[in-house]
């Protein structure tokens, strides 16, 4: 039964296979074929790959590397997919999300005066988005992309890429892998504190969450818990997390001023499994019982009744078109910062559709 149950997880939280990021047979695609063009920043605790096509690989790397990655979606895309060629394709931007360049940068500062010119021609608005079990590094560049895209995100966006494997055999792996990223998280969240952001959100998935949790748990231990006074929203999808281990990374880190938002779903077949393999113990992000997390100043949409287009309905955050436009919305809405109040109401308001199925 654990070997069955192991083979279901593994696969339920597959991402597309390790590919390349950049191509080479580059099809010609005319500006009206194209939808978007997007610049994703990224600091990563991954190796730089042999195969510069890859840029980087799943194995870890004892310093925080940075680079710019410009990715285009095509018009024919349809919100919440991703589209992506199949091997043996061409790299055509009319059909497909495609990488058109990457620039690696050697040095903090150096990486720090670029997101500096992008964060103030964005209006000074930051989304940091850690991605979560067996991701590869060409996958989480497109999730990004991908969100970034059918949510209208206006800010910068980063991402924070720990050294997943990639792999449906890596689950020891990755887990160890997101537990030595901790620190590069912070220093990577400290580093954009120090530019001119003046606020940066967070988005996290599935194991994702772990790091971020313990990240913002050991930032709270130094006396500077929202960075600043820059931490915007902190969206926890899915959050692959035992609920006490979750409840004590609360408890430290303190009452937020304001509410975290957890995304959960009751019928999450891949958190269902991951809590069998723990033991029967409960994940976060298919807690039945998530009202008392309202306590810890958290507010919970419960996505259960939403359609989700993967078979475990894990990524309905992202993959479910008016969930991944309301995460926009979300996003988007306040130039400064709302009250509590403000921010119970739109949540209130997104549940409410959610019963009412109109998601």
């Amino acid at each position: 039964m654990f070997l069955v149950a192991l083979a279901a997880f593994i696969s339920s939280c597959a991402s597309h296979k390790p590919e390349e990021l950049l191509g080479s047979a580059l099809v010609t695609a005319s500006v009206n074929d194209i939808a978007g063009n997007h610049s994703i920043f990224i600091a990563t605790t991954r190796k730089r790959s042999d195969d510069p096509t890859k840029v980087f690989d799943g194995e870890r790397s004892a310093t925080l590397n940075f680079a710019r990655v410009n990715v285009t979606v095509p018009k024919v895309h349809q919100t919440g997919q991703i589209e992506r060629k199949s091997r043996g394709k061409s790299d055509d931007p009319s059909r497909y999300f495609m990488a058109s360049e990457a620039v690696g940068y050697d040095t903090g500062p150096k990486f720090q005066t670029a997101l500096n010119a992008d964060i103030a021609a964005r209006g000074g608005r930051v989304m940091v988005f850690v991605h979560g079990y067996n991701t590869s590094f060409d996958s989480a560049v497109y999730r990004l992309s991908q969100i970034v895209h059918d949510s209208g995100y206006p800010g910068t966006p980063v991402l924070f890429s720990w050294a997943s494997g990639g792999s449906t055999t890596g689950y020891v792996y990755d887990k160890e892998s997101a537990s030595a990223a901790r620190d590069q998280l912070e220093v990577t969240l400290r580093m954009l504190a120090q530019t001119g952001a003046r606020r940066i959100d967070i988005v996290a998935h599935s194991m994702g969450t772990w790091v971020t949790m313990e990240t913002l748990r050991q930032i709270a231990i130094t006396g500077d818990r929202d960075l600043g006074g820059k931490l915007g929203d902190v969206v926890l999808a899915s959050p692959d997390i035992d609920v006490d281990v979750f409840k004590s990374q609360m408890r430290r880190y303190g009452k937020p001023s304001k509410p975290f938002i957890l995304l959960l779903s009751d019928d999450d077949r891949a958190l269902k499994i991951s809590g069998l393999l723990a033991g029967s113990r409960p994940r976060v992000g298919d807690y039945r019982n998530a009202s008392d997390l309202a306590d810890y100043g958290v507010s919970v949409v419960d996505l259960s009744t939403a359609k989700g287009s993967d078979s475990f309905n894990h990524t309905k955050f992202a993959d479910n078109p008016a969930l991944v436009r309301e995460l926009g919305q979300r996003l988007r809405i306040d130039d400064g910062f709302a009250s509590d109040r403000a921010v119970t109401d739109r949540i209130n308001a997104l549940n409410q559709q959610i019963k009412a199925g109109l998601m």
